[in-house]
């Protein structure tokens, strides 16, 4: 019989999927196994693939050619300044496709731009240096981080900022990631510059590179908020009844423009340039508006 014990801890912590959902890559030592797992890359969206295939990518073009008409005749549950700045996206017919067309540019730019720095100069290969977040993880249970080449301290003694950028800035370089930061995993005081400088720049009207190329581009957290606002309003449509709430689940943050930082309800982020979205979500904004000194713009507290 062991004696009582007076330490007693629950601590906080998240349950990720078996070991079913996670591979088992091999084990080190008795208490050191090797798993791999997904990483969420932070302060970016690139555009989804989940069409899977150009099939279902033209059948999601129907569907939200089909939102289209339903938020012009008032059968969706959405505003009317978010309606206009969404609807000459939807009306072309090709949404979907050219979001999975810019999934898979998005994604081979990835791979190829991780190979080539990963590389040494005499073939061999880098290791990953990954930063997590705090909490670590999403609700999908990916590790949340800035990745990018590990390199020697003295190699990093020759490197600018801009030399040594994780994978992530380099997408957003590359415009095929929309900036994408959310509280409070904010880039710190010298790296969020960068990333403001490089959207800024794929942005440049008179240069834009990537999605920025084509103006009727959704970008990636657009796409999958007007997804679950087709299901939504089908419902509605199909005279089933919603659940509480449902009608505006469809939409999920709240957003500051980190320039006057001015927070705005979720329907109201795109009076902000993207570059200068900054991303809440519910549970976090009343300590982000003490904590950053926010100031709630007129229609979110009623006024105007």
């Amino acid at each position: 019989m062991i004696d009582a014990v007076q330490v007693l801890w629950s601590p906080a912590g998240q349950n990720l999927p078996s070991l079913g959902g996670r591979e088992l890559v091999d084990v080190t030592d008795g208490d050191t196994p090797n798993v791999r797992m997904p990483i969420r890359m932070l302060s970016v969206d690139t555009p989804e693939v989940t069409a899977r295939s150009a099939e279902r990518a033209q059948a999601i073009d129907q569907e939200f050619l089909q939102l289209a008409g339903w938020i012009k005749d008032g059968h969706a549950p959405i505003s009317p300044g978010l309606a206009a700045f969404l609807l000459p996206k939807l009306e072309t017919g090709t949404a979907g496709t050219l979001h999975f067309a810019q999934g898979k540019e998005a994604s081979a730019f990835a791979k190829q731009n991780i190979e080539k720095r990963l590389t040494k100069p005499n073939g061999s290969k880098r290791n990953l240096f990954i930063r997590a977040a705090q909490p670590p993880f999403d609700t999908n249970s990916r590790l949340l981080a800035y990745v990018a080449p590990d390199y020697t301290e003295a190699e990093r003694r020759n490197l600018t900022r801009e030399q040594r950028a994780t994978f992530n800035l380099d997408l957003i370089a590359a415009g095929w990631a929309a900036p994408f930061v959310i509280y409070p995993s904010i880039p710190g005081e010298l790296d969020l510059p960068l990333l403001l400088e490089a959207a800024t720049a794929a942005a440049d009207p008179q240069a834009p590179k990537g999605i920025w190329a084509n103006p009727h581009t959704l970008l990636a957290y657009e796409y999958r908020a007007v997804e679950k606002l087709h299901r939504v309003t089908k419902k509605k449509v199909d005279g089933e009844s919603l659940r509480a709430g449902e009608a505006t689940s469809w939409r999920e943050r709240y957003c500051a423009d980190m320039r006057t930082r001015q927070l705005h309800g979720p329907e109201d982020y795109f009076t902000i340039p993207p570059q200068y979205r900054l991303w809440f979500w519910p549970n976090d904004v009343t300590e982000a508006i003490g904590r950053l000194n926010l100031v709630p713009a007129p229609r979110l507290v009623g006024a105007g």
